[in-house]
């Protein structure tokens, strides 16, 4: 499916450019958007799982049919992963989406502060851990729901303004609090009439699915993410930077190399000393290189647009 998307060609139409600038990040370079999209699934899917555990941990939630792991050091009760088999899935979806609405959005807005260094992406992922283990741990304690309201809403506050700031975050921090709780209600729904699969919430809190306080774990899911995306992209980037920066040692980045079956000439002699064009590079004695051909994103069995690219070199 992502193949198929980011392999998609802009349109032509002017007017319908404009209407889609904002996806110039997913159609610029197809295996840079591919990559960025397989980082940001996979680690959704490995981390969510646990975060969601602390949940599971302390009576916030349950699996009709959990999954548990006792990893590190846990215990049957407090197991490290009580999780689900579609829970994973989730989380890939989660990341992946929240990952490339900050970056849509960081290029839209023209955002100045994109480039996280790598201990502010830990510190935001540790901070919406200790939110999530936080949660768990006061609802066990049985401390009012209003009170983990107000913490977690504090704590979400905090996060964002100390580890984002920025109006692409806030947007897609947003849209996690609300689209998150959105997608669990459904999930409840369904679970409550015939999903054996499905979960509860052991406090169906103010919403009668799930408590308000969720939404604030949500809302700091939004800089967590997103400043993980923004490293991710700002490191493919920049290695895509760097590879092209290096020439060809080929061709010395001319992309053309002599034609091995005229070996440059031109032409060759045929049978009976008839001396004819080669057919191979069309008579010029060259053909494009392929040594550095994955550089440049183009599709190495589109004969047309390699033709078309070799008969703009000069002679």
């Amino acid at each position: 499916m992502f193949a198929t998307v980011f392999s998609a060609v802009p349109p032509d139409n002017d007017s319908e450019k404009d209407a889609v600038a904002w996806l110039e990040p997913i159609f610029e370079d197809p295996k840079k958007s591919w990559c960025f999209s397989l980082l940001m699934a996979t680690c959704g899917a490995l981390l969510g799982p646990f975060l969601d555990a602390y949940h599971s941990a302390f009576g916030v939630l349950e699996y009709n049919h959990p999954i548990k792991k006792v990893l590190w050091g846990s215990s049957e009760k407090f197991a490290a992963l009580t999780t689900a088999w579609w829970v994973p899935e989730l989380f890939a979806l989660a990341a992946f989406l929240i990952g490339w609405l900050y970056i849509l959005l960081d290029n839209i807005l023209l955002e100045e502060k994109t480039r996280p260094l790598l201990k502010d992406v830990l510190i935001g992922i540790s901070l919406f851990t200790f939110q999530y283990w936080l949660s768990g741990i006061m609802f066990y304690s049985e401390v009012s729901r209003a009170y983990i309201l107000a913490l977690m809403s504090l704590v979400a506050t905090i996060g964002f303004f100390a580890l984002d700031g920025t109006m692409a975050g806030f947007l897609t921090s947003s849209a996690t609090a609300i689209g998150g709780p959105a997608i669990e209600v459904v999930l409840l729904w369904l679970s409550s009439h015939g999903w054996d699969s499905g979960y509860h919430y052991n406090d169906t809190g103010e919403t009668g699915y799930l408590p308000l306080w969720a939404c604030a774990v949500y809302f700091l899911g939004g800089p967590a993410n997103g400043n993980l995306a923004r490293f991710f992209w700002n490191l493919l980037t920049e290695e895509q930077v760097a590879k092209k920066a290096e020439p060809c040692p080929v061709c010395n980045d001319t992309r053309r190399v002599l034609c091995p079956n005229c070996d440059g000439v031109g032409a060759y002699e045929a049978m009976g000393g008839t001396t004819v064009n080669c057919t191979s590079c069309n008579g010029r004695g060259f053909v494009i290189c392929r040594a550095c051909f994955d550089q440049y994103d183009e599709d190495p069995y589109d004969i047309a647009a390699i033709r078309e690219v070799v008969s703009k070199m000069p002679d």
